[in-house]
């Protein structure tokens, strides 16, 4: 195995994606392994663990894989020497459209943990108010 290349295992391990994810993230050409050993394991870097990465962050804010792959083409572009400014300026433009649906996902997610939390607070409450009443009647049951 050569320096800085990674079997699927580690890789795993690393990303916390399954191997079952890997493989398939390589069979809808999302991430390739950069190369394949003597044996024809699956060797990535640390360029393809970041790329994994990324995508498993857009998973949460419910991007498409169709999205995930637009946005690594435009990444993969942007990253490519000799572009003309015009197309630099149109990658950087989708670049942009990207984060600012990022952005807005992190706020519509930040309302639901909102109310997420409004809800399980009010459970507890409810919970305090019936074993509280619960516990005053077997006090008084008790008592008798």
């Amino acid at each position: 195995m050569g320096a800085g290349h990674m079997q699927i295992g580690e890789v795993a391990q690393r990303t916390g994606l399954s191997l079952r994810t890997i493989r398939y993230y390589g069979e809808i050409g999302l991430v390739e392994p950069s190369a394949r050993s003597r044996g024809g394991f699956r060797l990535y870097t640390e360029a393809d663990l970041d790329r994994l990465l990324l995508i498993k962050r857009m998973k949460p804010l419910d991007f498409s894989l169709e999205d995930t792959r637009d946005l690594l083409q435009v990444l993969d572009r942007l990253a490519e020497s000799g572009l003309d400014g015009d197309r630099r300026a149109d990658l950087a433009h989708r670049l942009d459209e990207f984060e600012r649906a990022a952005e807005q996902r992190c706020r519509d997610l930040r309302g639901q943990l909102a109310m997420a939390e409004e809800f399980a607070q009010r459970l507890g409450d409810q919970r305090r108010t019936h074993l509280e009443a619960t516990g005053d009647q077997v006090r008084k049951q008790q008592q008798r």
